[in-house]
This record gives C-alpha cells, structure tokens and sequence, in this order.
C-alpha cells in the first residue's frame, strides 16, 4: 500500500501534461470544393485542378470556417443544379458546359477587416475545352483568382483579400497566422503531439512497473 503514493503522483503527472498541451486549431477558414453530381452537393475528392469535370457537371466553392472536409455547415447554399445554371447556354460542338457555383459564405465567417462581396452564392456557366480542369472553369467566370505556395486556393474574385486557410482555436481564442498547408493536408491539427503521446506513454509504464515491483515485493 506504501507504493500507491508514487502510483497516484504518476497518474496526477500524466494529468498534468494533458493538460499542459496547447490548445490545437480543430477549424478552418478557407474555399472548399464540392461536386453538385446528382444534384447532391459532396465534398470533392481530388483538388480542382486535378479534376476534370463532365460536360453537364456542378462545381461549388464555398468560403466558410470548417471543421472537417464533410462538414454540412459548409455547403453551398445554392441547389447543384446544371439546368438552372446553364440552360440557357447552348452547347457548341468540341466544348463542354460546367455549371460553376461560388458561395462567399456569411459575414460572421469573413477575416478580420473583410467582408463578402455579396450575400448570394453567384452562379455562371463555363464553356471549355474538353480535358478543362475545374480550376480553369473557375478562372473563366470568376478571376482574379489567389493561390498560394502550395497552391491552395486563397481568393476567388479577390475574396478575402488576404490569408489562406488560417487554423481557427477552439472556443473563445482568436485565429493564429496564416498557415500555407491546406485543411484536409493538415496531419498534427488533431491530438496531442507525438512528443507528448511519447512523454504520457512512458509515465504510464513508469507508473506500470512500480505496481508490479510492489506486488514483487509482496509475494516474497
């Protein structure tokens, strides 16, 4: 019984680290990419400028703060509908149609300073060549378009005028500077660090081996 002291202050050290561990960003702010196929919005799977969307597809943006690449709450709020969008574009033979949605998202999701250029989400429909990317069809209806270093997408028609992709901390604390990677890229934004995981890890065997060296003892 004399080891349950020791054991405790392990435990209350593991504790203590936990909560040492600096508040990690769970939220995004950035321009998501969505498919409209069936006219269901779903997160897209690839970037825009891997994908090559059909003749006929719907292609949605949307700017918002984030928590995961299926967050509901980031939808765009316009219906992914082609025939909305771009019924009354006739086809030209050699080119595709891609509907094209651009939600700027709400005021409460702007930076600092800035604001939404408008309080809908704007339609257009874009005419391409056939092997045209999903960032092409955004270029051609809705420039200047910003990317980044690591060529995430930044800005649609100038919106917002700066950052990309900041890390938001949970609860009441403000925003942190801007970070290049892109949301879903982000591998540490998650848990505690591995060199916490790894200090916790090793209090614990600690606290493991003292139990069996003090019930060692007793058997003797």
């Amino acid at each position: 019984m004399r080891r349950l002291p020791g054991l405790a202050l392990a435990f209350g050290i593991v504790l203590t680290l936990l909560a040492a561990a600096p508040a990690l960003a769970s939220s995004y702010r950035y321009w998501s990419f969505w498919d409209g196929a069936g006219g269901r919005w779903a997160y897209a799977t690839m970037g825009p400028s891997m994908a090559r969307p059909a003749d006929g597809s719907v292609q949605g943006f949307r700017f918002a703060v984030s928590k995961d690449a299926g967050d509901q709450a980031a939808l765009p709020r316009a219906a992914a509908d082609f025939g909305a969008v771009c019924g009354g574009t006739a086809p030209v033979e050699g080119r595709k149609r891609v509907a094209v949605v651009i939600d700027f998202g709400v005021p409460a999701d702007a930076p600092a300073g800035d604001a939404p250029p408008q309080a809908e989400p704007r339609t257009a429909c874009a005419q391409l060549a056939p092997q045209a990317t999903a960032a092409e069809a955004l270029a051609e209806v809705a420039k200047p378009l910003r990317y980044n270093g690591a060529a995430l997408l930044c800005a649609i028609s100038g919106y917002p005028k700066q950052g990309c992709g900041e890390p938001m901390a949970d609860g009441p604390a403000q925003p942190s500077a801007s970070a290049a990677a892109a949301p879903a890229g982000d591998a540490d934004g998650d848990g505690p660090s591995a060199g916490l995981l790894a200090g916790v890890a090793a209090v614990a065997a600690l606290a493991a081996a003292g139990v069996w060296q003090s019930r060692r003892r007793r058997t003797r």
